[in-house]
């Protein structure tokens, strides 16, 4: 179950674990990515707390966490070639997975006709 946040990153449900990065939209939002930076494995987060740093061509900016949790794991590939983020945001991009604290935190979250609507407005 793939989820939204109005800050534009997804996040994809696998039992206690969401795989986080940012959507189509911020990636083409941001411009292009020249630098990420990610918090590492075993970092605690609550939900919006920032979890990692992108920097464009355009500005730097955080990325934050849709759910609480521990961050599991983290895409090394995306943080070596930032670019990903840009050419595969919603795939090979992936930021990092978070070990969830509180799965009802997702009922905050947008589905995929909800987020389409909410950045058309």
């Amino acid at each position: 179950m793939r989820l939204f946040s109005k800050d534009h990153e997804w996040i994809e449900i696998d039992g206690d674990v969401g795989t986080v990065g940012i959507t189509r939209h911020a990636a083409e939002t941001l411009g292009e990515i020249v630098f990420l930076e990610i918090k590492p494995a075993g970092t605690k987060l609550s939900v919006g707390d920032a979890a990692a740093v992108v920097e464009s061509v355009k500005a730097a900016s955080d990325i934050y966490v849709p759910v609480s949790g521990e961050i599991s794991d983290v895409n090394g590939k995306a943080a070596e070639e930032p670019g990903l983020l840009n050419s595969s945001p919603e795939t090979e991009g992936w930021l990092f997975r978070i070990r969830l604290a509180n799965a009802g935190e997702t009922a905050n979250l947008m589905d995929g006709a909800a987020y389409k609507a909410f950045c058309a407005d």
